[in-house]
């Protein structure tokens, strides 16, 4: 009996595993592909509550790998999340779909201000998702922020106790911009003489990071790090004696979007995800999850004071003046790419 009881709760478990096989894979599944730490986790759950749907999540560190990864093809990804100028390039590459906007109706929150910017002049293409801008996270006990300038990342008083960005195009600007030289520079005279300030400052870096700097100036184990805006008010918000400076030679002001690449399998469902992100209510639990400035009209009416307050978060008119956005430099990327590893290689 013991037996023929064993071999029925087998079968009964067999049937019920089964059946939820089945249910899983009549689900429809959408494949993002996002920067990592950069969205409410809380939201893709959600969503695919709300909507019977599967998401497969997937993260990666700098538009030039995530470039990488949709070009090779093999994940076939519905969404992607990803800077202005890689953007553009996948544009102008035929990698990226047009929009149907009678699937994002929330699009009437983003505002003018982000909207026929030049990497989609005809807003056909993109959704703006945050936007922000690149700066120095610095201690304000132990290091003179008065200069105001890329200068500081120069400091050899800070030697071994600053963290660069293990990112090409950002580091790049801020040798540039120090320079008095366009961030889009196609000037190889310009770009080698950034290079050559890069190369002179490797010596003075704790460390090259895509993420992580943050929580080491929050720790107080570094005096000052390149970073983007958003990471300067999560540390803030964890260490008073933090701040943040946007130097005076200028610097970049970025927007990041979301679209749909051309080999996409489920535009439509894509499109029901990035009305359902530009919601007031997911975009504020995404503002208090990455702490970036908003594009969204009616979110930004429910941003606390305190975080109206930061610079990092409400960034200054006159700074915006100064700011360029990153374009694509087409074939030049390379010759960036090429002394950037010669930096690396240092």
């Amino acid at each position: 009996m013991k037996r023929k009881l064993f071999w029925i709760i087998a079968i009964l478990s067999l049937i019920l595993i089964a059946a939820t096989g089945c249910s899983d894979q009549e689900k429809p599944t959408i494949s993002v592909l996002n920067y990592d730490i950069y969205i409410d986790k809380s939201l893709i759950s959600q969503f695919e509550s709300e909507n019977n749907v599967k998401i497969k999540y997937d993260t990666y560190a700098t538009p030039e790998e995530m470039y990488i990864k949709a070009k090779a093809g093999a994940s076939n990804y519905d969404l992607i999340i990803s800077s202005e100028y890689m953007i553009e390039r996948m544009i102008s590459e035929g990698m990226v779909n047009k929009l149907n906007f009678d699937n994002i109706p929330n699009y009437k929150y983003i505002g003018e201000d982000f909207k026929n910017q030049p990497y989609d002049p005809n807003n056909e293409y993109a959704v703006p998702y945050f936007w922000g801008t690149l700066g120095i996270l610095y201690n304000k006990k132990t290091v003179d922020a008065s200069s105001n300038s890329w200068s500081m990342l120069w400091d050899e008083n800070h030697s071994k106790r600053i963290i660069m960005m293990d990112s090409q195009r950002d580091a790049f600007a801020a040798a540039l911009k120090l320079l008095g030289y366009s961030l889009n520079t196609v000037n190889e005279k310009e770009l080698d003489e950034a290079k050559q300030l890069l190369v002179e400052q490797r010596p003075l870096i704790m460390a090259y990071l895509t993420d992580g700097a943050p929580a080491i100036m929050v720790t107080e184990e570094a005096d000052m790090a390149l970073v983007w805006s958003g990471e300067a008010v999560a540390a803030i918000s964890e260490n008073e004696d933090l701040g943040f400076v946007i130097p005076k030679e200028g610097s970049n002001i970025w927007i990041d979007a979301m679209f749909v690449p051309s080999n996409a399998k489920n535009q439509e469902m894509a499109e029901k995800f990035i009305n359902f992100l530009c919601s007031t209510e997911a975009t504020i639990k995404n503002i208090n999850e990455v702490w970036y400035s908003t594009v969204h009209t009616e979110a930004i009416k429910e941003v606390d004071e305190e975080l109206l307050s930061n610079n990092a978060f409400n960034i200054p008119h006159e700074d915006i003046e100064k700011m360029e956005m990153f374009r694509d430099p087409q074939k030049f990327i390379d010759l960036y790419t090429e002394r950037w590893t010669e930096i690396m290689a240092k």
